[in-house]
């Protein structure tokens, strides 16, 4: 799973071609979608149009909370949506209603078996919910897909993934930063980059999967410029420490 990611929620049908052919362009090469971003479809056209091979392009979409009770026939619509056979990872959106539901998490886990997608994972989980998925059907997500920053970095919540063998892949990674705060200007300007591309190289220190999202060409290849910045140890720590 490509550490570096391209987010495509609130990218209207009609633009996610370009959107996300920019970002295959730019080298993205795992692209986040979404039934509920009602996107899927351009998205797909991307994907088809970039002629890339089908493996080396890691989609992800999700099952919407909404949609509990017809998992297999959602899998099945995003496949046809994207023009694809299979998927890279299935994510349940939120938890239905606020519950683990792990009936639920057993038929995703299923679809897996029967091969429409390669990996399952959740998204805005806690790490109880998580355990209840597990204690009940002995099936650990491989992914939890949630919102995450550095001012959000919460050492408990990332260990505990990790201890769990949960990849943490964070979404909305500028929205509740300070993109002018000191200590990013600090680190960006002694890598002569922006304070945007010091948070996506924060997530790629950590280990962190990180989709920054955006319809501008230039912040697009801006974004993944910032996951081959490589901070030290030191700044990261400084990093860390604007957490909440």
């Amino acid at each position: 799973m490509p550490l570096l990611g391209f987010g495509t929620w609130q990218i209207p049908d009609a633009d996610a071609p370009a959107a996300v052919g920019e970002a295959l362009s730019a080298g993205y090469r795992h692209i986040d979608t979404a039934t509920g971003y009602s996107n899927q479809r351009g998205v797909g056209k991307a994907i088809a149009g970039s002629g890339l091979a089908r493996d080396d392009v890691f989609v992800t979409t999700k099952l919407p909370p909404e949609n509990a009770d017809r998992v297999r026939g959602t899998i099945e619509e995003s496949l046809d949506q994207l023009g694809l056979d299979h998927l890279d990872l299935w994510l349940v959106h939120w938890p239905p209603n606020g519950e683990a539901r792990p009936d639920v998490w057993e038929q995703v886990v299923q679809a897996q078996a029967d091969g429409l997608t390669r990996a399952v994972g959740v998204s805005n989980y806690s790490l109880a919910q998580i355990d209840e998925l597990v204690q009940e059907t002995g099936t650990t997500p491989a992914v939890n897909q949630i919102k995450w920053s550095p001012v959000e970095y919460d050492a408990a919540i990332a260990d505990g993934l990790r201890d769990r063998g949960v990849v943490l892949e964070g979404y909305s990674p500028f929205k509740a930063s300070n993109l002018q705060d000191p200590t990013l200007l600090d680190i960006a300007r002694a890598h002569d980059v922006d304070s945007a591309q010091v948070i996506v190289a924060w997530h790629v220190a950590h280990g962190f999967v990180v989709i920054p999202k955006s319809s501008n060409p230039e912040r697009i290849r801006s974004n993944a410029a910032g996951a081959r910045v490589e901070l030290t140890a030191e700044e990261v720590a400084a990093i860390d420490a604007l957490g909440r």
